[in-house]
């Protein structure tokens, strides 16, 4: 592709998705993130051919100088858009699709010191919120949506946001997902939060068992209670009317 094309559709783009672009002569000289996708070009056909000790140091140059570190090997598609940029890192082995947008911090990188693939793949219209990280050699599919803070683990459909630590999807094809197992969260906390379900539902259990119980002891009581009530009436009734100067008893029988 001609490169002042590819220049030309580089600052078109941020126009389209960054409202405080107002000229292009303030998205030339003030957009870290298009001066590191246009070094990275450079360092990419550095790397290709070869030249991969002076590809790495020139990325070093421009990690230094706009604050976003790419891999001189990471592949990137078009139209690439890193807002802000600043503490963004792309592993060796990341690969980005076209009309991609990255905000400040985001990190695509891998979960340890495996060959091979060891980095995410972005597919076409992704959006990354800041500060997620998106680790180990996954996908996340054409036109989802990472949210800010997010750490993903796990390949995630097309048309899809997911939110979280770790990241779980919450939306998916413009239709919210409810999650009714913790299971499917995969948090660390997600055993305590079931064992904790177990251990109400088992009280609970119990606590209908002893109440009915008690009701059942209280019915059995009932008559008991009743004769018992009626004779302290009659007690009390037989010591008031004794207290008086004119009750005259006429035998305990009558």
């Amino acid at each position: 592709m001609n490169l002042v094309r590819a220049i030309r559709e580089d600052i078109r783009c941020v126009f389209e998705r960054d409202p405080a672009a107002t000229s292009w002569t303030m998205v030339l000289l003030c957009y870290p993130g298009l001066h590191a996708v246009w070094a990275h070009r450079i360092h990419h056909w550095l790397w290709c051919r070869n030249r991969k000790l002076l590809a790495r140091v020139l990325s070093q140059i421009t990690r230094f100088w706009t604050g976003i570190e790419i891999h001189p090997e990471a592949r990137i598609g078009r139209r690439l858009f890193i807002d802000h940029g600043i503490g963004v890192v792309i592993g060796q082995t990341a690969i980005i699709g076209n009309d991609v947008t990255l905000y400040q911090g985001v990190t695509l990188g891998g979960t340890g010191k495996g060959e091979g693939k060891r980095h995410p793949t972005l597919r076409d219209g992704v959006f990354v919120g800041n500060n997620a990280n998106i680790l180990g050699n996954i996908t996340i599919g054409e036109h989802s949506r990472v949210g800010a803070g997010s750490v993903v683990l796990r390949d995630v459909p097309p048309d899809s946001t997911v939110v979280g630590v770790p990241a779980h999807i919450v939306y998916q094809g413009g239709k919210r997902v409810l999650i009714t197992d913790p299971r499917e969260v995969n948090d660390p906390l997600s055993d305590v939060i079931l064992a904790l379900a177990d251990e109400v539902k088992r009280l609970k259990a119990r606590v209908e068992r002893l109440d009915g119980e008690l009701q059942q002891a209280t019915r059995q009581e009932e008559p008991a209670t009743a004769f018992m009530a009626e004779e302290e009436e009659r007690a009390q009734y037989r010591s008031e009317m004794s207290s008086r100067s004119d009750y005259v008893s006429m035998g305990e029988g009558i």
